[in-house]
């Protein structure tokens, strides 16, 4: 287990190769919380929105996750420790006014870049209003 990747796995990787194919600039392991410390796999900080990309067998994916048999009541306690830390997160991130996002790591990166970029834009046009459309002028 020690060679377990916890930055960096395949599926942050894709996601991250994604969106910067369709333009999105972001930071990467950000921590985001100090007390307790939490770190972020992808993060957009100046509009405060948080991207985390959840393994499946550490964080108990609901379609894929697998109990092991060996030392069983230890991998119980060790996921919803994570399953609870995650929720924690959550919850203290959006109270300090942050967008969360969760994708599993099976999830599809180009659909997730997608949901990321749509959150993006709804806080940018939160921030500076709609997009101008320039003048109209009648007959053109």
């Amino acid at each position: 287990m020690a060679k377990v990747r916890q930055k960096g796995t395949d599926a942050e990787v894709a996601l991250r190769r994604e969106m910067y194919r369709i333009g999105l600039r972001y930071r990467v392991d950000y921590e985001v919380l100090k007390k307790p410390r939490r770190v972020a796999d992808i993060v957009f900080p100046g509009r405060k929105i948080a991207v985390f990309v959840d393994g499946c067998f550490w964080h108990g994916c609901p379609e894929h996750a697998t109990w092991p048999k060996r030392n069983a009541e230890f991998w119980r306690q060790k996921i919803e420790a994570n399953r609870t830390r995650d929720a924690d997160t959550n919850d203290r991130l959006r109270a300090l006014g942050w967008t969360v996002l969760r994708f599993w790591s099976h999830e599809s990166p180009v659909e997730s870049a997608e949901i990321i970029a749509r959150a993006v834009a709804i806080t940018d046009e939160r921030r500076t209003g709609p997009p101008d459309m320039g003048p109209r002028i009648k007959g053109r």
